[in-house]
């Protein structure tokens, strides 16, 4: 099970709770390989000063480049780890794979059996009004603002463009703006899910009740 969409669409809280339903392990693409993440620091951590500057001294478009090009070359070692699972014994847990990395274009493109994929997204002001909450943003001085604003700006660049592809190849996506908690998300995830006859993909008129959800999900080996 993939389920894509940019930062702060909740996608690591869904994911976790459609991993729980199935009994199928959870792990994100970021800690795949490194790429500056928020720059906003947590109790548990501090803003490495290489991950300010690249901020501070990218423009949005270079931004939006560098992730870009981060999450093709992440691509081949992403694929692989969905084939390995979904190839995997019958006796072997499944995998909820979660995380920006997972590009529509690509996505679509994958035939591996027992697979299926779903992106989060939000509108604009849930996006801000998140990262904003979850950054203490009001409490920053106007100088520590200034990555968290450029952070956000890729951000709503990032989700146009899984918008815009999602919407062109035909995929399966989420609204979470309205704030139903994970596991009303995590149960139209796998709605979407057992819906697919191709990755991404819903056929109309597939089952959509509970129980008939569960049943086929649980078949699965993604």
């Amino acid at each position: 099970m993939l389920i894509g969409g940019t930062s702060h669409t909740g996608k690591s809280t869904v994911a976790r709770a459609v991993a729980d339903r199935l009994g199928f392990d959870c792990l994100p693409t970021d800690g795949l390989a490194r790429h500056p993440g928020r720059p906003w620091p947590t109790p548990q951590w501090q803003v490495p000063p290489d991950v300010d500057d690249h901020y501070r001294s990218l423009s949005v478009d270079e931004l939006i480049t560098s992730v870009l090009d981060h999450y093709q070359r992440l691509w081949p070692r992403i694929e692989e780890l969905i084939t390995t699972h979904a190839l995997a014994a019958p006796n072997r847990a499944g995998l909820v794979l979660e995380g920006s990395a997972l590009l529509p274009e690509n996505v679509a493109n994958l035939t591996v059996p027992h697979t299926a994929a779903v992106w989060l997204t939000a509108d604009e002001g849930t996006l801000s009004s998140r990262m904003h909450a979850a950054s203490h943003y009001d409490r920053m001085p106007a100088q520590g603002r200034d990555p968290i604003d450029k952070f956000l700006a890729r951000t709503l660049r990032y989700q146009k463009l899984v918008r815009d592809a999602v919407a062109r190849l035909g995929l399966d996506h989420i609204d979470t703006s309205s704030g139903r908690p994970p596991e009303k998300l995590a149960e139209a995830v796998l709605a979407a899910a057992a819906a697919q006859d191709a990755v991404g993909r819903s056929v109309l008129g597939a089952a959509s009740g509970d129980e008939s959800v569960n049943a086929r999900c649980a078949t699965r080996r993604r």
